[in-house]
């Protein structure tokens, strides 16, 4: 950690700069304080080398990857900028070395302490590879050593499936000596080369050693792909784990939980001596009373990456008027959607008829008597409702139109997957549509959900506390509110969630409007809902039953509608 230089700027964004972390190939990395009092890492690409598309590519890719994964042993996104220069994102502070500080500075780690260590690292990359990322750089200063427990950091690289490959000027992705040989012959790095990559460290880890030896960056991958790893003096049970994972051969390689399960582990890492010892070799942040975990960190630290969270968006534009007789709208009749009672998701519904009127109208009813359903279905009151979901997970969910455009305005399409949660066996039903004027995108859209058979109840139900999230078909770039080119993964912009027994007596409906009805929660944070017209294409439409926590929700239905 050193100070801050007179080149320095004082504030990256809302966060003041405190001093200078280390720097790395793409970038210089600061301590920072938010305006709240929380220690970030920030990260900020170069100055020279934001004219090169590749590089900009590759930290949008980390960027993108930070919001896509949420783990343990990754650190949480709090903000980024990615439109113009400066380029920069900021995560969470995980103060602690890097494993190959801490090993350079102590020497081979004990065998016991290796498998703790292997079996965390194998259970962070399960975790990883859980959400369809490849870290693709996992090597000893890509390893903080956190009081928590390890975290991996700088996904710089990493890829998720169907992701086109980044170039590297003809060379393979990754770092020699933990690269692995398929990967250096010019195969994709799938998770069996994470496991490679992993298997290397630990030899580092366990020998202090580099794993294939020194020398020029060829000479290093050729050993890779042709010798044995270095484990010599290695407790045999551990080495031939060690040599397990590096096998040449991929298929030849364990899974992470098979990793761990050989590891036979009993104890938590932090409670290991050495693993707490390895500590104090981390430099003490300068701001003792900021301090938020651990004693410090080491020169050269880059940010730790990754986490299932959005960066702020802009709020909603203003008003929008519209203006002449000679406008055509299109879609003012939703296709009521009936939820099979199997559970199944709206791929499998049919058109129970055109809207017969009857509907609430502005934002959804508020809920009555603060108790959610103890389970599905049930009778039986519990626990508070949640005020709103967390946007804590990764939604698959992606709702494709009908080739009929007029349809598609009207939600008339099919989910790419079924609904995780059996719907309420009265009959769930949803409705979806947006306008159309001269074929551009109209300011909203309506969503309606209702039980069907609901006035048939002889009594009130227990609550079923519902909320509506809404996806653009693409991530939304924070500071231009246009979209990135790839897929939105987030859960979107969510409702307030409403029990939808509210109207039972006369089976009227919840009616909601997007984007005022809607705000994406992520991060102790609430963002406004961006506008229909930022992304033009298939929206999706995901209807979750909420319990008593917002982190707690699964899916009854998805639908969706067309903008444009």
């Amino acid at each position: 950690m050193e100070p801050l230089r007179d080149v320095d700027p004082a504030r990256i964004g809302t966060h003041a700069l405190l001093a200078r972390l280390g720097a790395g190939g793409m970038g210089q990395v600061y301590l920072g304080r938010s305006p709240g009092g929380r220690l970030v890492a920030v990260k900020v690409i170069r100055d020279e080398i934001t004219g090169h598309p590749e590089a900009l590519a590759r930290f949008r890719r980390e960027a993108e990857t930070v919001r896509a994964v949420r783990s343990a042993y990754t650190a949480n996104l709090i903000d980024a900028s990615l439109a113009g220069a400066p380029y920069w994102l900021a995560t969470e502070y995980v103060a602690g070395p890097t494993l190959g500080h801490a090993v350079a500075e102590r020497g081979g780690l004990p065998a016991d302490t290796c498998r703790r260590l292997f079996a965390a690292l194998a259970e962070g990359l399960a975790s990883v590879h859980a959400y369809g990322v490849t870290h693709r750089d996992l090597k000893p200063q890509n390893v903080i050593l956190g009081a928590q427990g390890p975290q991996l950091i700088d996904f710089g690289i990493a890829r998720g499936v169907g992701e086109t490959a980044l170039t590297q000027d003809g060379q393979a992705p990754g770092t020699p000596g933990y690269t692995a040989p398929e990967v250096l012959l010019g195969a994709e790095a799938g998770a069996a080369a994470d496991v490679f990559a992993l298997g290397a460290t630990l030899a580092y880890a366990a020998t202090g050693r580099p794993p294939f030896g020194t020398g020029v960056a060829t000479t290093v991958s050729y050993r890779a792909v042709h010798e044995p790893v270095d484990v010599a003096g290695v407790e045999p049970g551990l080495a031939a784990l060690i040599e397990a994972c590096v096998a040449k051969d991929p298929a030849e390689r364990p899974a992470p939980r098979e990793v761990i399960a050989r590891c036979g582990v009993r104890d938590a890492l932090v409670d290991d001596p050495v693993y707490l010892g390895l500590g104090a070799l981390g430099e003490a942040v300068p701001v003792h009373e900021m301090r938020t975990q651990g004693p410090g960190m080491m020169p050269g630290y880059t940010p730790t990456q990754g986490v299932a969270v959005s960066a702020p968006r802009r709020g909603r534009t203003g008003a929008w008027v519209a203006a002449g007789v000679a406008l055509a709208v299109v879609g003012a009749v939703a296709v009521w959607k009936l939820v099979p009672f199997d559970g199944g998701g709206s791929g499998g519904a049919v058109r129970d008829g055109a809207d017969k009127g009857g509907a609430t109208t502005g934002p959804p009813p508020p809920a009555q008597g603060g108790q959610t359903p103890a389970a599905t279905g049930s009778k039986g009151a519990s626990k508070p409702a949640a005020e709103y979901i967390d946007n804590n997970q990764i939604s698959r969910y992606v709702w494709t139109g009908s080739p009929d455009r007029d349809l598609a305005v009207q939600g008339v399409g099919q989910c790419n997957q079924p609904a995780e949660e059996k719907s309420p066996g009265a009959g769930f039903q949803s409705a979806v549509s947006t306008t159309s004027v001269n074929g551009k995108p109209g300011r909203s859209a309506s969503i309606k959900m209702r039980i069907k058979y609901a006035e048939m109840e002889q009594s009130a139900p227990a609550p079923y506390y519902v909320s509506v999230a809404v996806k653009s078909p693409h991530d939304i770039e924070p500071s231009t509110g246009k979209p990135f080119p790839m897929d939105n993964r987030a859960v979107g912009y969510t409702s307030k969630p409403a029990d939808i027994y509210t109207h039972y007596k006369s089976g009227g409906d919840v009616t909601l409007t997007y984007p005022d009805d809607f705000t994406m929660h992520a991060a102790g944070r609430t963002w406004p809902a961006v506008p229909l017209s930022a992304d033009p294409g298939d929206w999706t439409v995901v209807f979750y039953h909420v319990e008593d926590d917002p982190t707690k929700y699964a899916s009854i239905a998805c639908s969706g509608f067309r903008v444009g």
